[in-house]
C-alpha cells in the first residue's frame, strides 16, 4: 500500500528542530557571541556514505546513517517473512545476506486494519501517527546508538509499542524516537515491530494439533526473538547484552508483563518498565482455542484443510478472523473476570505457563526490578467537547454505569464510586472526577502487590502533569508520559506544547529512567528520593512540575471500585 509516513525531507529538516533539545542555549549577552554560536551550530547534521554507520550482525552487515551524532539503523530484519508457511508458526531466523543491508528506513508495520486510520483529524493531530507499508515481512527493529564498535557497553532500552495487541508499530508516535535519549544519556535504544492481532494470536492448536501448538502466542514469541537478537548482536552497536531494560506503554505495557512471565525470555530481560498497561492476566487457553475453531468455521474449512488459512492474502484473513471474533463475542455475551478477549496472548501452559501476575507473580522474572506508571486521567472526555467541562456529578454517574475509560462501567455501583472519588479529591471538577475514576489505579496496585512479593524491588509512579493544549482540556491523558521518559517533549509537541516547562520534568524523569537502567533503582536522576513500593504504604512518585513521593493518595477512593 502507499506510504502514509511524513516525508523524509520533513523528518530531516523541519522536524529536526525538536530533536536538538539538550544543545547548549545560545548566549544573548552580545550579538557577537550569538552569531559565533550560530556559525558553530550551522554545520552538517546528516551523514550517509559507504563507510559510515556500518555494523555487523550475525546475518550480515547493515548500513545506516548518522544524524546529529547518533547512528540510526532502521528496519533491520530479526526474523524471516511470516507469510505463507510461516504464518501461525514461531518466528524463523532470517536468511543471511551477502550485500550490505540498507538500514535507512523504517520496517513494515505488522498486518492490521489501516482503514480510516487518519479519519479522526484531532486524534491524528494529537498523536501524530506514523505508519508505513504494511506486510507480513514485519519482524524488523530499529537501533539508535551514539557509537559502534567502540568497546563500550551501554545500557540497552528496548521499546515495545502500544495499540493493544492489534495496532501500532515501533515508531508510531514521534515520542518513540530514540535519538535524544540515546544522545543525552549515552544508551542504546531499540524499537521493535512484531506480529499483531489475528496474524499474531490466532490459537489453532485446538483444531490443528501439535503443528499449530504455538499459533496463539507467536506475536509474543516474535518479541522473544527480538530480545535474542539484542543478546547476540547489540555489542556490535555499543550496547551491553547483560543490561537490557524492556519498556512499553498501554498494550506495550501488557507485553512487558507477559514477557516477564515467559520462560523463553528469562535472562534476556534485566529491568522492566510498565506504562499504563498493568496487565496481570492474559487470555484464557479455552477461549483462545474456541476462537480458533470459530475462525476455521468462518472460513468454511475442515481441520485437514487448515493450511488454506496460510495461503489467503493477509487482508482477507484479517477480515475473516475479525468476523469470527465478533460472532464468538455475540455467542458468549459480556466478558467477566478481567481476562482478555479477542486476539491476544493466552496462558497456554507452555509458552506462557500462567497468567503473568495472577493469582501470583510468574517466577521467570523474579529478579527483575520493575517501574509501574500510569497517568492521572488516561482519557480526556472534554478534550474536543468543551460543553463537558460543565457536566454535573449526577451526569457523570450515568456516564460511568456502562463504560469507564478503556474498561467496563461500574453499573449500580457507579454512584458510590463517583461519590468516593469526589470526597477524596474535593478540588476536582466533575469532568476531572470522571476521567480520574475511569483511569483508576486499581490495575497498577494489583500488579505492584503481586510483583512486590518477589525479591526484586518495585517502584510506582503517577504522572499528573497537565499539558496546556486544547484550552487545558487535554489533561494527563493516555500516552502523554512517553515523551517525558525519553526526553522528547520538544519533539512530541502535540502532547506537550514544548518549551522549558515540560522539558524540566522530562529531564528529571529521563534521568531517573537512566539510573533505573543502570542500577535497578531510579534514585539519583533528578527526582526526589523515590521509595520502593510496599503494599502496606503504597508508596508512589507523583510526577508533576513539582514531583513528590506520597503514600497511596487514592487508596480510600479505590475501595469503592467493584471487584471484577
Amino acid at each position: 500500500m502507499k506510504s502514509n509516513r511524513r516525508n523524509f525531507i520533513r523528518t530531516m529538516g523541519v522536524g529536526a528542530t525538536g530533536l536538538t533539545i539538550g544543545a547548549a542555549i545560545i548566549p544573548t549577552a552580545s550579538c557577537a557571541s550569538a552569531d559565533a554560536k550560530k556559525v558553530e551550530d550551522d554545520g552538517q547534521k546528516l551523514f550517509i556514505g559507504d563507510n559510515l554507520a556500518l555494523a555487523d550482525t550475525q546475518y550480515g552487515k547493515v548500513k545506516g546513517y548518522i544524524l546529529r551524532g547518533i547512528n540510526y539503523f532502521l528496519g533491520i530484519q530479526y526474523g524471516a517473512d511470516t507469510s505463507g508457511a510461516n504464518r501461525f508458526m514461531p518466528p524463523q531466523k532470517p536468511k543471511p545476506w551477502t550485500d550490505v543491508f540498507p538500514a535507512v528506513w523504517w520496517g513494515n508495520s505488522a498486518p492490521q486494519s489501516m482503514e480510516k486510520r487518519y479519519a479522526n483529524a484531532y486524534q491524528s493531530f494529537a498523536d501524530h501517527w506514523n505508519y508505513d507499508d504494511v506486510s507480513e515481512d514485519c519482524l524488523r527493529l530499529n537501533v539508535f546508538t551514539p557509537a559502534i564498535n567502540d568497546g563500550k557497553k551501554r545500557p540497552v532500552m528496548v521499546w515495545l509499542h502500544g495499540g493493544g495487541f492489534v495496532n501500532g508499530n515501533g515508531i508510531e508516535q514521534d515520542g518513540y524516537n530514540g535519538e535524544n535519549f540515546s544522545r543525552k544519556y549515552d544508551v542504546v535504544f531499540v524499537s521493535v515491530n512484531h506480529r499483531l492481532g489475528p496474524l499474531g494470536f490466532t490459537n489453532l492448536a485446538g483444531v490443528g494439533g501439535d503443528k499449530f501448538a504455538a499459533s496463539g502466542n507467536v506475536g509474543m514469541l516474535d518479541l522473544v526473538a527480538a530480545l535474542e537478537w539484542v543478546r547476540d548482536n547489540i555489542t556490535n552497536f555499543g550496547g551491553d547484552p547483560d543490561n537490557v531494560t524492556i519498556m512499553g506503554q498501554s498494550g506495550g505495557g501488557a507485553k512487558v508483563t507477559t514477557l516477564t512471565a515467559m520462560p523463553s525470555a528469562k535472562g534476556l530481560i534485566h529491568k522492566a518498565v510498565v506504562l499504563s498497561g498493568a496487565g496481570v492476566k492474559t487470555g484464557e487457553k479455552e477461549y483462545a482455542e474456541k476462537l480458533g475453531g470459530y475462525v476455521l468455521k468462518e472460513a468454511g474449512l475442515k481441520p485437514e484443510d487448515i493450511s488454506k488459512l496460510q495461503e489467503m492474502p493477509w487482508q482477507e484473513y484479517l477480515t475473516l478472523a475479525n468476523s469470527a471474533a465478533s460472532k464468538l463475542a455475540e455467542d458468549l455475551g459480556p466478558a467477566t473476570g478481567g481476562y482478555r478477549r479477542g486476539f491476544s496472548p493466552c496462558a497456554d501452559g507452555v509458552y506462557i505457563p500462567q497468567h503473568p501476575y495472577f493469582p501470583e507473580a510468574a517466577p521467570a522474572a523474579a529478579e527483575v526490578p520493575m517501574i509501574i506508571c500510569s497517568t492521572m486521567n488516561e482519557m480526556a472526555p472534554s478534550r474536543t467537547d468543551a460543553s463537558l467541562e460543565n457536566i454535573t456529578l449526577d451526569e457523570v454517574k450515568e456516564k460511568v454505569k456502562q463504560r469507564a475509560g478503556f474498561g467496563a462501567g461500574f453499573g449500580d455501583k457507579a454512584g458510590e464510586v463517583i461519590d468516593a472519588y469526589a470526597k477524596a479529591f474535593p478540588d476536582l471538577k466533575p469532568v476531572e472526577i470522571w476521567s480520574l475514576v475511569s483511569a483508576n489505579r486499581q490495575g497498577v496496585v494489583t500488579l505492584a502487590d503481586a510483583k512486590v512479593k518477589q525479591p526484586a524491588p518495585v517502584y510506582v509512579a503517577w504522572f499528573c502533569w497537565q499539558p496546556p493544549l486544547f484550552d487545558n482540556r487535554m489533561r494527563a491523558f493516555h500516552c502523554v508520559d512517553i515523551c517525558f521518559w525519553y526526553y522528547n517533549t520538544d519533539l512530541m509537541l502535540t502532547h506537550t506544547g514544548g518549551g522549558a516547562r515540560p522539558r524540566k520534568l522530562s529531564e528529571k524523569m529521563a534521568g531517573a529512567l537512566l539510573q533505573f537502567m543502570r542500577t535497578g533503582n531510579p534514585d539519583g536522576g533528578g527526582l526526589p528520593a523515590w521509595p520502593k513500593y510496599t503494599s502496606e504504604n503504597g508508596e508512589i512518585m507523583v510526577l508533576n512540575d513539582i514531583s513528590e513521593a506520597k503514600n497511596d493518595p487514592d487508596r480510600e477512593a479505590r475501595k469503592s471500585i467493584p471487584v471484577s
